[in-house]
């Protein structure tokens, strides 16, 4: 199938300020199932965009307006190919905690095996994690997958009921939460078993006319485990599903502070409110007749405006919640 997809973020400020500078997380990786056949990031004002890949091999587009400005656009568009996977076995094996737990001596996946920003050992988890009964005495896929439906099942998704930095005793003490922290509380419940856990950023297309809880219009987020004999395999305890063709895959790290959409500072005395708004869209698209690849714009070169004016002026950071 293939998906288009549009995401524009806006940021407004009370008053003018006089330079940004952000980093976006926003192309669709091209791994596994997944392939990015067109992208492209432009800014208003307009700016000189980069790229780079950070150290899980996601896409990060870097651009400076040094220039003042009361309203900043960004406007990301991708084309993606993803291929239909077939569907996870019901199990493991007999040996696979014994597998699962060679990998965790090998040391390869220290950094999702231990606790993260936004991924932390509190006691309302471990009394979460009681109330689960969750323990090795199940396969480990079939484990995760009751995980899934359990946590479905007891928690809320309830939009705008956290926030972008609210840690996962929030979402456990209210039982709601946005889907950020429905993969939060997953990853930490999966490390403490043993079981290599990162976050992933992205967008889902609904596969079918079931009730989704994640609209096709919003990020989503959700969670890959490592699994002996099946690799990075994913799961969406939002939606009770393993993560499938219409799960589009931005970005992966640890947790949301390592792959949040947009990140940056600005500078500007008096800009400290500013109203942030999200727009996104993701469709199915047929694929052309005849050709099949697009212009790949890694980065786009537009005039950056009038130079700096204040270097003495704060710096604040702006962050985009899932």
């Amino acid at each position: 199938m293939r998906y288009s997809v549009r995401h524009v973020t806006r940021f407004t400020y009370d008053t003018p300020i006089t330079e940004s500078v952000m980093e976006a997380r926003m192309q669709p990786r091209s791994d596994g199932f997944q392939r990015c056949i067109h992208f492209a990031l432009t800014t208003t004002p307009q700016a000189r965009v980069m790229t780079y890949p950070d150290h899980d091999g996601n896409a990060v587009h870097h651009f400076d307006i040094p220039a003042r400005h009361s309203r900043l656009v960004v406007t990301a568009e991708a084309l993606i190919d993803s291929i239909e996977r077939d569907p996870a076995p019901d199990a493991l094996g007999p040996d696979a905690w014994t597998e699962i737990d060679a990998l965790a001596r090998s040391g390869e996946w220290f950094e999702h095996l231990t606790p993260s920003a936004f991924a932390q050992p509190t006691p309302a988890l471990a009394e979460f994690a009681r109330e689960l009964d969750l323990n090795r005495t199940e396969d480990p896929l079939r484990l995760l997958r009751r995980l899934m439906r359990d946590m479905n099942d007891l928690l809320e998704y309830r939009p705008k009921s956290t926030r972008v930095d609210s840690p996962i005793d929030e979402a456990l003490t209210a039982r709601c939460g946005v889907c950020q922290d429905f993969a939060h509380i997953f990853i930490a419940l999966a490390r403490q078993l043993g079981i290599p856990s990162r976050y992933v950023s992205g967008y889902l297309f609904p596969q079918t006319e079931i009730e989704s809880r994640t609209a096709a219009h919003a990020t989503h987020a959700w969670v890959e485990c490592y699994l002996p004999g099946l690799g990075w395999s994913g799961f969406d305890p939002t939606n009770n599903e393993d993560a499938g063709e219409g799960h589009i895959r931005v970005a992966v790290g640890r947790d949301y502070s390592d792959v949040p959409p947009t990140r940056g500072v600005y500078k500007g005395a008096t800009a400290v409110n500013t109203e942030l708004a999200v727009a996104v869209r993701v469709a199915s698209v047929k694929p052309p007749v005849i050709g099949d690849v697009l212009p790949f714009t890694p980065w786009m070169s537009r005039d950056a405006g009038a130079p700096l004016s204040d270097p003495a002026e704060s710096q604040q950071q702006q962050q985009q919640q899932q």
